[in-house]
Order: structure tokens, then sequence, then C-alpha cells
């Protein structure tokens, strides 16, 4: 079985461009003089206006006009795929040092931007990804449709906060677009700033081959290439669920260090405009946003984010890379972008059973998308084998059905199910016979059956496998990625914390001084939060003690009724209403919730981005942990519990609900089966049905038309963006909290509903072809953000884990009849042949109808009393002694064996479960050893390349007493050991 399989996990080396790879072009050589040159070549001149900031070298781009459709907003193929940058934010004190250019006066926003004019490039407007002059490509899009002139006030301070950082903009009025109602600014970022912020954000860049070479002696580039392709020893078989390479090339494999501009020679240079993917440039440009000021009389009012709260901007993204269909056939004309062909690979429904193409992925979403589908991938693969399992023990309940003792004597009519039960509430409800039970018990046994117990052990064995396996996956992602220490590394602070925090202090393990918030002024944030969640917590709890009045009230209100289908179905109606109930009220809460805790989250004021979506993470799935499962805690733990004898009476609502003869199995499983369903069937329609119809909305109101004729031709790419859904502010939050509540669903009540696995199944195919669909049509281009794994969610998963081995340990000894059956069959049976024969009758007491309160005793006047008249004896579920008997109506001694044996069962369960899963956990490394040798082979080369520097270093000086002769041959040489500083290696990025 392939670790990709047929849904979604591709391997790490899976190739990730949509392009023909041409041949590449000769490295430049050392004495590369380009980077950083603010001279303009001959065939090229300034943009009108333009006053500030170190212009574009265009490296070759040819003029306006002269860049064929097909390659519009592409990268050159023949120049490789660059591996991706990292980080987000800057620390202060790296943005202290830096010299950002010229301020500019308030009041010169016109020498500031480029204004649209009437100089249209020659090429089809709706897919132009470039200014319009047809050379500097857009990087960033913001928009707006409000002339408030406080807005325009800031809007112009936000733009030029941009200039004097080095951006480039160009405004194109509202006039001039197609709806004739929104403006949109076209940001640009040039060389110089790409290089400055690729060295702040510490972006790894590839390393020159000639460099490798000259400091080994050999070809390295390679090297770890072979000693993969070494380890294959048989020939690689056909797979029909892999992408084959002719449509998805496996890109070049190169080493990577971080950029540095005065080393710049020594990294594979061979265009300032495909150096930079386009991913690297937009989180380039978001940093400069995110940091941008809009009023310089409070400190706290800056970044785009604070610009689209107050309405100044009313959408900000980077385009597409074009439509996602188009008029050609892809036979004839290929893959016209990569936008195209992740419709053709991914989003198509027909693709549904290919591999994701993971690399692409990370590719045009960046590296955070990439790795939630590539986890999304994972669990459903190893779905199948728990949906296998768990169809095999629902089918055994199937095929034996009707040989099962226990429900066999609750449905015979003239024996045992002529038995006259109990009323199961006061006054209102009627005696009843047991057979009318008999749908409940048939019901039941499907469920819980032999293969139970054995179905829990296994899915404790298959979470705990999983979340090992997924370590592994994760680990050889993250290092194919070049993330494996991007937290540690890469990752800076927020701007918001930079902004709030007022103390400094010396980073011990930088030595830089950098901005924090002091203990106590954090302990009294998060007082306040925890203070907040636990108030959410008891209304939750509130909520769900009201979804339980309402079913004691529902079944009283149903039995008393004089309609016989609807006294015969009272309990499952009631189950059924209450549980569609109780999700609408999950429903409304989590939404409420949800506001709070990112009010909540940002009081705390994390320092880092990874922090902060950690922090909102657990606040939020605590919640919905309570909000989901608390009402089937109840049922599986509480609900009948403690029940007295039928003639006491009841004052606390707790004794006021029972279970069927038969059991509160099925009502848990009925309840499971509609949260889990009918959730994941209303998340699918808000994902996709949702946007859709919003797209339409915001069509109509924008006036924007994607119609064939004149409309369509003059739609460019960023109104046709602008009216796509934006990407929700938390990412890809709700898409791991739907999975992870899922997840819940399928290990903490398995037991109960061994078909829960199947149903996650199934949803998961279609939810990554729908989220694929979601992306890639409906959604404007999320930030290509990084990230290293999966974040708080992995820890999750992993409590989620272990509390379903505690979980499913009780439900199979408090919920089911699996120990009462047992204890029966060993001690109380009579019978040889140890049959369960006469189990039910055991399990029921006897109660005297005379010995009813007046209070509670059922009123003879009901319809169902009148056809039961006479009844002297009742039964009622329970093991206590009979009317006479000395201790009538105390628990007897088999109740008490029963609970012993119960309490036996939950320890020893727990400590063989928890014991295989420990030594499948010790056996499991968390790194495969492929990877650990390849970090091994990487950090022994980069010591390598570091010394063969220095000796060269050395010989440099010896030979040449001359300063000036010195640098220039260490220019030529990368005597600094550049090369050799954080070296990485990655195949396929």
């Amino acid at each position: 079985m392939t670790d990709g399989g047929s849904y979604g996990l591709a391997t790490p080396n899976q190739p990730g461009t949509g392009f023909e790879m041409a041949e590449r072009s000769s490295p430049v050589p050392i004495g590369f003089e380009g980077v950083g040159d603010e001279s303009y070549p001959p065939s090229y001149s300034p943009p009108e206006g333009y006053t500030g900031g170190t212009p574009m070298h265009p490296g070759g781009i040819p003029p306006a006009g002269a860049i064929p459709d097909s390659n519009i907003g592409r990268e050159n193929p023949a120049f490789g795929s660059p591996v991706s940058g990292s980080g987000c934010s800057v620390n202060e004190k790296s943005v202290t040092n830096i010299s950002y250019g010229d301020p500019v006066e308030q009041g010169s926003l016109g020498a500031l931007i480029t204004e649209n004019s009437n100089n249209k490039p020659h090429h089809d407007r709706r897919e132009q990804l470039y200014f319009n002059d047809g050379k500097r490509q857009i990087d960033f899009i913001l928009a707006y449709n409000d002339d408030d002139p406080k807005k325009e006030q800031k809007r112009q301070r936000f733009i030029a906060s941009l200039h004097e950082e080095g951006l480039m903009v160009e405004v194109e009025d509202a006039s001039e677009t197609n709806g004739g109602r929104v403006s949109f600014v076209k940001i640009h970022a040039p060389w110089e700033v790409c290089t400055r912020y690729a060295e702040l954000m510490n972006m790894k860049m590839p390393i020159k081959e000639i460099l490798i070479q000259a400091l080994l002696n050999h070809d390295e580039q390679n090297d770890l290439a072979e000693d993969e392709e070494s380890q294959q020893c048989l020939p690689k078989m056909p797979n029909p669920f892999e992408i084959s390479e002719e449509t998805l090339p496996e890109e070049p494999n190169y080493f990577t260090a971080a950029f540095n501009r005065e080393r710049s020679n020594q990294f594979i240079i061979d265009d300032h405009e495909t150096f930079f993917s386009h991913s690297q440039r937009t989180r380039i440009v978001y940093e400069v946003l995110s940091r941008a000021r809009y009023d310089d009389s409070n400190k706290l009012r800056f970044g785009i984010i604070r610009m689209l709260d107050n309405d100044s901007y009313t959408a900000a993204f980077s385009l597409h890379e074009g439509s996602y269909s188009s008029e050609h056939s892809v036979i004839t004309h290929g893959y016209e972008n990569e936008r195209r062909l992740l419709y053709e690979l991914w989003a198509k429904p027909k693709a549904f059973y290919k591999q994701q193409p993971l690399d692409l992925i990370r590719k045009y979403y960046g590296e955070k998308v990439g790795i939630y589908f590539a986890w999304l991938g994972f669990y459903t693969i190893w779905l199948v084998p728990a949906s296998l399992v768990g169809m095999v023990c629902f089918l055994y309940g199937c095929f034996t059905l009707y040989k099962n003792i226990p429900s066999n004597e609750i449905c015979e009519p003239g024996g045992l199910g002529s038995t006259v039960m109990c009323p199961l509430c006061d006054q209102l409800c009627p005696f009843w016979e047991l057979k009318s039970s008999c749908f409940y018990s048939r019901l039941t046994y499907l469920f819980d059956n032999p293969a139970t117990v054995f179905f829990s052990i296994f899915m404790s064995l298959w979470g705990t496998l999983f979340l090992e396996f997924w370590k592994r996956k994760q680990h050889v992602i993250a290092w194919d990625w070049d993330v494996l220490e991007y937290e540690q590394e890469q990752e800076s602070l927020r701007p918001q914390y930079e902004a709030q925090a007022s103390h400094k202090k010396t980073n011990p393990i930088t030595k830089l001084i950098e901005p924090y918030i002091p203990w106590w002024n954090k302990a009294t944030r998060v007082l306040t939060s925890a203070t907040t969640i636990l108030f959410m917590l008891c209304v939750v709890l509130a909520a769900i003690f009201g979804v339980i009045v309402y079913r004691i009230v529902i079944v009283s209100v149903l039995y008393a009724s004089d309609v016989a289908l609807v006294r015969q179905n009272a309990k499952l109606t009631t189950t059924i209403t209450a549980a569609t109930l109780n999700l609408l009220v999950i429903i409304l809460l989590s939404k409420i919730y949800r506001w709070l805790a990112i009010w909540l989250t940002n009081i705390e004021c994390p320092r880092t981005q990874s922090d902060y979506e950690d922090s909102f993470t657990f606040k939020m799935f605590l919640f919905q942990f309570v909000n989901f499962y608390s009402s089937l805690f109840y049922i599986a733990f509480f609900k009948g519990r403690f029940m007295p004898p039928p003639g006491e009476d009841k004052k606390a609502f707790y004794v006021l609900e029972q279970c069927d003869p038969a059991g509160c199995l099925i009502e848990l499983c009925i309840q499971l089966g509609i949260i889990m369903v009918g959730k994941q069937f209303l998340n699918n329609f808000m994902e996709l049905g949702l946007p859709f119809l919003m797209n339409f909305i915001r069509k109509k109101k924008s006036n924007i038309s994607n119609e064939s004729t004149k409309e369509q031709q003059a739609s460019t790419r960023w109104e046709q963006d602008y009216v796509l859904a934006a990407t929700p502010p938390l990412g890809l939050f709700d898409e791991y909290l739907e999975m992870v509540i899922q997840f819940g669903f399928v290990t903490l009540f398995v037991a109960a509903f061994p078909l829960a696995p199947l149903f996650a199944l199934l949803n998961n195919v279609i939810e990554i072809r729908l989220d694929a669909f979601k992306y890639v049509t409906q959604l404007r281009r999320p930030l290509a953000a990084r990230a290293q794994d999966i974040g708080a969610w992995y820890n999750i998963l992993k409590a989620l884990s272990i509390l379903s081995v505690i979980s499913n340990a009780f439900v199979i000894a408090y919920t089911s009849d699996f120990i009462p059956r047992l204890v029966y069959l060993y001690a109380y049976s009579g019978d040889e042949k140890k049959s369960v024969a006469g189990y039910i009758n055991g399990s029921l007491s006897y109660f005297d109808v005379k010995d009813f309160l007046p209070t509670v005793a059922p009123d003879p006047n009901l319809e169902a009393n009148k056809e039961l008249n006479g009844t002297e004896i009742c039964r009622y579920r329970g093991y206590n002694y009979p009317p006479g008997h000395p201790k009538q109506y105390h628990s007897t001694i088999q109740h008490w064996h029963i609970v012993a044996a119960r309490f036996i069962f939950v320890v020893v369960f727990e400590h063989v479960v928890f014991f295989l899963t420990s030594t499948i956990a010790v056996f499991i490394p968390d790194e495969p050893g492929s990877v650990r040798d390849q970090i091994l082979r990487e950090k022994f080369l980069a010591k390598e390349a570091l010394y063969a520097a220095e000796l060269q270093k050395t010989k440099t000086k010896r030979e040449d007493d001359d300063e000036e002769t010195a640098s220039a041959k260490e220019l030529e040489g990368g005597g600094g050991g550049a090369g050799a500083e954080g070296l990485r290696y990655r195949p396929g990025t």
C-alpha cells in the first residue's frame, strides 16, 4: 500500500509544477554584477511620476505587448522552481537597523502613484497580471469602494508608507473598471525590496551548483538524489492513482541557504523576475502591508488588517494566475497556468481517485495549505481499514441478528414478550408490554454484539498507529519542503505584539534586544480569558440541560397520547427530535463563541503567529468539545443510571429519564449519527454552497459579469478575483476543526456506532474534492503562509486518542449489556451449555402496583391502561429484590457482582490497550531512517563546505596581500562561506 493512496497523500518527492521543464540555462558567472544595480538598461526607462525607491531591473523582460498570452503571470519554467520563503514578520531589531528609503511628505501622493492610462498592453486584459506597462508584475491587490474623506486620508497615508518602503503602486479608478463601483490598487515589489526583505525574513533560496563544486570539488546537486535512487532495488510498479510525470514533471533538486544580499552572486539568479516565486513575493508584500502606518498619531494604527476592519479597504488579496477554465483543449494547448492545472488534476470531480499534487498545491497556496491537504489525505487513507473492520462487525450483527437469544425473548409474542412493564414516567405514562421494545432490541444488537469489544480495541490501536505514522510523514514533508525548523529559526514576532509590548529584554538565544510582555501582564490577560471561557462552558452545559428537559417533557406527552402508533414510537421520536434540536443549539453557540475566542486571543496578544493560532485553537476546541460531545456523554454514562424503583417520588431531573430495556446504546448511536452526519452535510453546504451563493450576489452588486460578450472582455483578472469569496481570516481553522471533531466521533464512541469510520471515509472523499474546488474556483488566492506541521491539532488528536480508550472502555462496560451478559452467563445461567437464555428475565425486577405513591401512580383513564386492566405486578429494568422480600426493592448481590465486573473490565481494558499503544509508539521512530540520514548528510556537507571555504579564504589571503585584490577574489570565489552556513538540500523543491 502506497503512502499516497487514492485519496490524496502523495509522496514527499511528488512533482509540484505543472509545466514542461525546459533545459536549464547556464549558471550566471560568479562575477555577476546585476544584483542590486540601480542603473537602468538602455531599453528601459522609469515609469512616469516615479520619485523614489530602487527601480526594478527588468532582467530581459520583453516590452509591453511582446508577452504571449500563454506566459502571462507564469514563472519561466526554464528557471526551475525556487524554494518557498519563510516567515511573515520582521522583528523590531531588524527593522530599526534598516533604512527603507527617503520619507515622503504628506500631500505628495500624486507623485507616488502611477495612474492608469490609456496605454493598454495588447494582450487580453482579463488575464493581465502586470501593470499597464506590461513589465512590472502585480504582487498584491487592494480594493475600495468608498469616497469618505476620512478613509481617503487613511488610504493616502497608507500608500505613502508603502512607497517609503520602496513598493510601486498603480491605481485603477472605479470609472475605468467594468463594474464602475470599485477602485483597485495594484502593488509591485521591485528587486531591491524583495532582496532586502528576503534577507530580513531569512528566506531559503537555491545555491549555484558551481559554488558547491568549488567548495567540495564535486557535483553535489545529485549526490543525495543518487542515494535515494540506489535504495530502490525493484523497478517501480505502475500505480493507477499516481499522476503521470508527463503531466506533472518532477522539479529539479537544489541546495538552499538563507538569502544574503552581500552574497547574492552565490545564488541561482537567472532572472530578477523569476528568482522569487509568486508565493515569496506575496509574503514580502504582505509583510510590508502588515506594518505600514495609516495614522502617525497612534502607534497602534497600522497594518492592512486594521485598514480592512475599518472599511478603508474592502479587500486585500493576491491574484490567481488566470482562469481555471479555457475554451482551448488541454490536449492541443496544454495547461495555460497552474490554476488550470490544479483544477484538472485536483479539483475536477473525475480526479477523485487520483493522488493530490501536493507539491503543486504547496507551490501555489503555500506550505500551510499543502500540509493540511497532506494530513487530510493521510487521514482519509487510514480510515479505509477502520471502515472495513467496522463494516465487518456490523455485518456480523446483521447475519446473527435472529440468532440472538435476548432479542428473540423480547420479541416473543406469547412468552416473555407479553410481560407487562411498569410506566416509564409518572402518571402520564401507561403500562406497556415488553414486546413493544422488539425493534429497539433488534437494532441494538446490530451495534452491541460480541464483535464490539474487538472493534473497540482495534480502534484504540488504530488511533495510535495513525498518529505515529503521521508524525513520521509530517517529518518527511517538513524536511522536503524546507520547513523542518521554521518556527525555531525563521518565524518572527507578530507586528501587533511588537506594538503592544512596551518592555524590552535580551533574547537568550539570539542575544538581540526584542520587545516582550511581563509575566504579570500576561497572567492578567490569561486570567481574564480563562474566566470568560469557564462562563461560556457553563452556558453550553445549561443549553444541554435544556435539551434534557425537552426530552423529559416530550416523552411524557407522547406516552400520554391516545394514538397507539405515537405511544409505541415515543422514545424514538423524542431521541431524533432532541438530537436535531441539540445540533441547532451547537451551531448557534459555535457562532457566538467563535467571535468571543478571537476577542480573547487578541487580548492575550500571543508572541508569534503560531502562538496566536495555537491559543485560539485550544479555546475553540475546548468549547466545541463540550458543545458536541456533552450530550453524547450524558446518554452514554448518566442517563438512567440513578433510577429508583417505579413507586418512589422522582423529584430530581436526573431520575426522570430511563433507558429502554434493550439499553441506552441505540439512543447513543442515533444521537451520534444525527450530529455527525448532519454536521457534515451542513459544513459541506457552508463551505461550497454558501460561497457560491455569495459570489453570485457580489457579482450582481458590483456589476462585474463573467458572461460572454463585451462585459467579459472588459473584466480584468483583479475584478474577477474581487467577486470571489474572501479567504477566512483564520485560514484553515474551520477545515481542521471539522476533521478533528469527526476524528472524535470516530474514536470516542466507536463502540456505539461501528459505521462511524465508514461515514467519515465517504465524507472525506467528497470533502477533499469540495475543498479543492472551493480553493480553485470559489475563493480568492490566499496568502501563501508557511508552517512546519499541523500545529496544536496534533496534541488535540493525541489527547482524543487517549481519551477514546477510556471512553470506549466505559461504553462497553456501562452503556452496553456486554458485562451483565457475561456475569449472567458464567454465574447465574445455571445452564451447562453456558447459554444466555433467560438473561432478559433475570435483568427485570418485579414491582407491586399497590406500592405506587398517589403522586406517581399511572392514570387509570389512559387508553393504554384500560387495555391492561387488572395488572398487579409489573416489571422494570434493574437487579432489585421482589415485593415481600425483607430487602424489597433494594439491590441484589447480582447487581454488585455486575458493578465489580464492570470496574475490573475497565481497568484491564485500559491497561492492556495502553500497554499495546505505548509499545507501538516506542518501536515506531518519529523520524524515518532515510530522512535522518539525509539530514546528517546535509550537516556533513555544510561542515565540509564551511571548512573548504575557510581554506580557500586562508589561501587567498596568503597569495595576495593587497586588500582590494583579496576582496575581488573573495567575491568571485565565494570565500565568505555563505554557501555553507545553513546549507540545505531539497529534492523536488
